[in-house]
């Protein structure tokens, strides 16, 4: 069983029509009902939340562990970019900047919230869609709210997935649950790249190619970050025991103000 966020357009509906393709069983979740409805269609069972409020990823996480005894592969898409305003800062209903809320935050406590099931099917993998676009976090002033820029906002997202990342496959050493994360190509022809206004330099199926080679072919490995298939170096903050401790500390943080 393999759950993809995001799965109703671009890169993730992609990956769902060639796992299903492939003859695998693939939960599929979108926000758009008429999307996942298409999926349905194709062979996904889906499942429908608004992963920019953590009540909904409660709500979604309840959902699988009520409906499924196994989870294979987690593969945490769901994302947003920039806008088409880079100086428009906004938030998530809970109140954190949206880059950080559904890029990040999101699948982090998605994931947390599966744990128990992942390691119930082990062996089993996560694994995150994060980008080169990658930018150090300001921890004086990570949600912005001194200066924004919406190509900061992206990029500390994403390097906070690999921050995870690496925690994680640490906390999971000799569990057999993998933890990955990867960029998966350069500007492909999704809705986010079409809002930034920025052209296109690849195809989905090099993205696609990517997130399924992360999904099938990286058995053993863990804590690692990817551009394409090949093992990269991600930002330098990745590596640093005391920033991750810091995320780590916001991220507990802005979960339990969400939920409480």
């Amino acid at each position: 069983m393999i759950l993809i966020t995001g799965a109703t357009d671009g890169l993730g509906r992609y990956v769902v029509g060639e796992l299903l393709k492939s003859g695998e069983r693939v939960i599929a979740h979108g926000r758009n009902e008429a999307r996942l409805a298409e999926l349905s269609e194709l062979g996904a069972e889906t499942l429908r939340a608004d992963l920019s409020e953590l009540r909904q990823v409660d709500k979604l996480a309840d959902e699988i562990l009520a409906r499924y005894d196994r989870l294979d592969v987690l593969v945490n898409n769901a994302g947003i970019g920039t806008g088409s305003d880079f100086s428009r800062r906004e938030e998530s209903p809970d109140g954190v900047e949206l880059r950080f809320a559904v890029n990040y935050l999101a699948g982090y406590h998605l994931t947390r919230r599966l744990l128990p099931l992942l390691r119930a099917s082990a062996p089993a993998k996560v694994v995150n869609v994060a980008s080169a676009g990658q930018a150090a976090i300001d921890f004086a002033d990570p949600m912005l709210t001194r200066s924004y820029e919406g190509m900061r906002a992206y990029g500390q997202s994403k390097l906070a997935q690999i921050m995870f990342t690496v925690d994680l496959a640490e906390e999971l050493a000799g569990s057999d649950v993998t933890v990955n994360a990867l960029h998966p190509a350069t500007m492909m022809p999704t809705t986010m790249v079409r809002e930034s206004g920025i052209g296109t330099m690849s195809t989905l199926e090099e993205g696609g190619a990517a997130v399924l080679y992360l999904i099938h072919a990286t058995d053993g490995v863990t804590g690692a970050y990817y551009n394409g298939t090949h093992r990269a170096t991600p930002n330098a903050q990745a590596a640093d025991p005391q920033a991750r401790q810091q995320l780590r500390s916001l991220t507990e943080e802005l979960v339990t103000k969400a939920l409480n």
